[in-house]
C-alpha cells in the first residue's frame, strides 16, 4: 500500500493523527465538553493533546496551553521532545512560535496561548474556544487554575477542553469524574510499548508492577489513601491555603542523596515557615536528583528565595560532606546539621500528629510531597521529601531540635578555633 502512494499521500498519511494513534487516543465520538485521559506514564497522554490542539487550530482560535509552568508548557507541550507541537506538526501547517508573547500562530490565523498553573490568574480575563491541559493534577493551584480556565471557555457554538494527567487522589480530578460533561478515557503505561525504550519497560515493570505506586502511575488508577499512612490527605487538603501569613521564621529542610548516580536517590528539599500563630506553612518543594554541587545549589537558591533564616540538613549518611557541600556552594549561608538519634518513625509521629490538629498548612499543591506522606507506611524506607519535611518542621515547631546533636556553621568561631590550634 505504501508503495503505491505518492510522495504527497505518503506526507499526509505520516501526519494524518487518525491513522496512527490508538483507539482510546482518539477523540469520543459522543458530544463532549471535558475530555479526560487518565493514565500511566509514557501512555502518550501528550501527543494525544497536542494532535487535538493542531487538529482544533485548523478551524478554531483562539486556544489556551495550560501547564504546570510556562517551563513545562513550552517543553512539553509546544517546543521539546519528540510530541511537542512542534514536532509533530506537519510542514504545510506549521506555527509560528513567539515565546515573549507566550503564543503560537498557525498559517490561517489560528492562535494558542500560554498559561501555566502556578499563576492561575493568568486566565482570569481572557477567552478561548478551546483548551489542552497537561498534567493538571501536578499543579500547584489545580483548583483555581481550573475555575479561572472554566470562567473564560466561552467563544463559539462548542467550547470544549482535554485533560491529560497522570491521576492522584485530589478534589479536583474526583469532581471531574462525577461531572457528567466529562468523558474519560483511560489506559495503561503498557499500552503504549511499541514506542518506549524496552529498557524502561523492564525497569519499571520490575520495580513498580504491582504495587500501590505502580496501580497509579503505571495503570493510571486513582487510589485511595494507604490506610496504615502516617499522613490522611483529607488533613492535608482541609488546610491548604493559597498564601502564607506573616511568618517569623523559614528554614531550608535538605535530605540529601548519599550518591548521585542514575539510580541514586532525590535529594530532598522542602520550604517550611512559622507564623505567628504558631502553625508551620510548607512554602516549596524544590527537591532535585543531581549531583551534590547541583542539589547544594539548589538548597542555597531556596534558601535565598525566600529569606530563609538557615538550611537544616541531615548528615547521618552524608557525614561532613553535607555541610562541606553547602558552604562550597556558598559559606554565607547558615548551616546546621542534625543527626538523627532516633528513629524515623518516632521522628516522624510527631510532625502527622500536627497535621491532624490543623496546625500545619501546604502554600499550595505539592503532588510529589503528598503522594510521599499519605504512602508511606511505618517501616518501610522513607522516602527524600517527606525526611525534609519533617527536618524543617521539627525544627519550627517542636522541642526535639533542642535534644538532636547540632553542628551550627559559624565563620567567625571557626576562625578563632584555628587559631586557637595554632597557639
Amino acid at each position: 500500500m505504501l508503495a503505491g502512494l505518492t510522495d504527497k499521500e505518503a506526507a499526509q498519511l505520516l501526519y494524518d493523527w487518525e491513522f496512527w494513534a490508538r483507539p482510546n487516543q482518539l477523540p469520543p465520538v459522543s458530544d463532549w465538553f471535558i475530555w479526560l485521559l487518565l493514565s500511566g506514564r509514557g501512555f502518550g497522554k501528550t501527543r494525544t493533546e497536542n494532535e487535538t490542539v493542531i487538529k482544533w487550530a485548523h478551524d478554531f482560535s483562539p486556544i489556551a496551553l495550560v501547564g504546570q509552568t510556562k517551563a513545562d508548557v513550552r517543553d512539553t507541550m509546544v517546543e521539546l521532545g519528540e510530541s511537542s507541537i512542534l514536532s509533530i506538526s506537519p510542514p504545510w501547517f506549521m506555527p509560528e512560535y513567539e515565546p515573549s508573547k507566550r503564543r503560537l500562530t498557525w498559517p490561517n490565523g489560528s492562535q494558542a496561548i500560554i498559561y501555566s498553573g502556578d499563576e492561575p490568574d493568568q486566565l482570569r480575563g481572557p477567552q478561548h474556544a478551546k483548551a489542552s491541559v497537561d498534567e493538571l493534577a501536578k499543579f500547584k493551584y489545580p483548583q483555581d487554575t481550573w475555575d479561572n480556565l472554566m470562567m473564560g471557555l466561552r467563544i463559539g457554538a462548542n467550547p470544549q477542553v482535554v485533560v491529560g494527567t497522570t491521576p492522584r487522589p485530589i478534589k479536583i480530578l474526583k469532581a471531574l469524574l462525577a461531572d457528567p460533561k466529562c468523558v474519560v478515557s483511560r489506559g495503561h503505561t503498557l499500552d503504549n510499548r511499541a514506542n518506549l525504550a524496552p529498557s524502561f519497560l523492564e525497569f519499571i515493570t520490575k520495580r513498580y508492577e504491582g504495587t500501590r505506586l505502580g496501580r497509579q502511575e503505571l495503570s493510571g488508577e486513582i487510589l485511595d489513601d494507604n490506610p496504615n499512612a502516617l499522613w490522611a490527605r483529607d488533613d492535608i487538603e482541609s488546610t491548604r491555603v493559597m498564601k502564607a501569613p506573616e511568618l517569623i521564621r523559614i528554614v531550608v529542610g535538605i535530605d540529601p542523596a548519599v550518591t548521585s548516580n542514575e539510580g541514586s536517590d532525590e535529594t530532598g528539599i522542602i520550604v517550611a515557615g512559622l507564623g505567628r500563630d504558631n502553625h508551620g506553612y510548607i512554602l516549596d518543594d524544590v527537591t532535585v536528583k543531581a549531583s551534590p554541587e547541583k542539589w547544594a545549589r539548589a538548597a542555597a537558591t531556596a534558601y535565598y528565595t525566600h529569606k530563609a533564616d538557615r538550611i537544616i540538613g541531615e548528615v547521618n549518611n552524608g557525614g561532613d560532606m553535607v555541610e562541606f557541600t553547602i558552604h562550597t556552594v556558598d559559606r554565607n549561608v547558615p548551616f546546621k546539621a542534625v543527626h538523627a538519634s532516633r528513629g524515623k518513625v518516632i521522628r516522624a509521629e510527631p510532625i502527622s500528629a500536627l497535621y491532624e490538629q490543623k496546625k500545619v498548612h501546604h502554600v499550595g499543591t505539592f503532588p510529589e510531597l503528598e503522594d510521599q506522606l499519605c504512602e508511606w507506611v511505618p517501616g518501610g524506607k522513607s522516602p527524600d521529601r517527606l525526611d525534609a519535611l519533617v527536618w524543617a518542621l521539627t525544627e519550627l515547631m517542636t522541642q526535639e531540635a533542642e535534644t538532636e546533636q547540632l553542628v551550627i556553621y559559624d565563620p567567625i568561631s571557626e576562625v578563632e578555633d584555628e587559631l586557637n590550634l595554632r597557639r
